[in-house]
């Protein structure tokens, strides 16, 4: 929940990718867990602190995967954040429901110049949610979005 993948995290996330790649043909030939990950911080590690920040994920992820940096792009600071969060609250409830969601998701990749159409729309959005609703309440708080 701080921004940045780090420390057992970071293992996790590089075992996943490690068995993404060879369940894709794209391995690597090398058999060291230890010497594949040092080599991929050392690639992907731009500022050599020790974890991957989203900017960095964005160098490692397919484009298709990363469509959540369009919003930090575009949303630079805290007041534009809530400037962004009121426009798509549309029912002022304090949360961004599913259709709210869409709508912003929508706007987003639009601003981007990225091509999309409904059922991409709808994974996003889904995506969207299982990475930021951390109480599993099937919305989006503030404090969730802001993360």
């Amino acid at each position: 929940g701080n921004g940045y993948i780090e420390g057992k995290e970071l293992e996790n996330f590089f075992q996943e990718l490690e068995s993404a790649r060879k369940g894709a043909g794209v391995g690597s030939k090398k058999d060291n867990f230890g010497e594949k990950m040092k080599e991929f911080m050392h690639k992907y590690d731009k500022n050599a602190d020790g974890k991957i920040e989203m900017a960095e994920l964005a160098q490692i992820l397919p484009t298709e995967e990363n469509f959540l940096l369009c919003f930090r792009q575009h949303v630079g600071s805290s007041s534009e954040f809530m400037e962004a969060w009121r426009r798509y609250d549309t029912d002022r409830s304090g949360y961004i429901e599913a259709n709210e969601r869409k709508g912003f998701l929508s706007d987003l990749l639009k601003k981007a110049n990225r091509p999309h159409d409904e059922a991409k729309l709808q994974e996003y959005t889904q995506t969207i949610l299982r990475m930021f609703d951390m109480n599993g309440d099937g919305k989006l708080g503030l404090s969730e979005m802001s993360r």
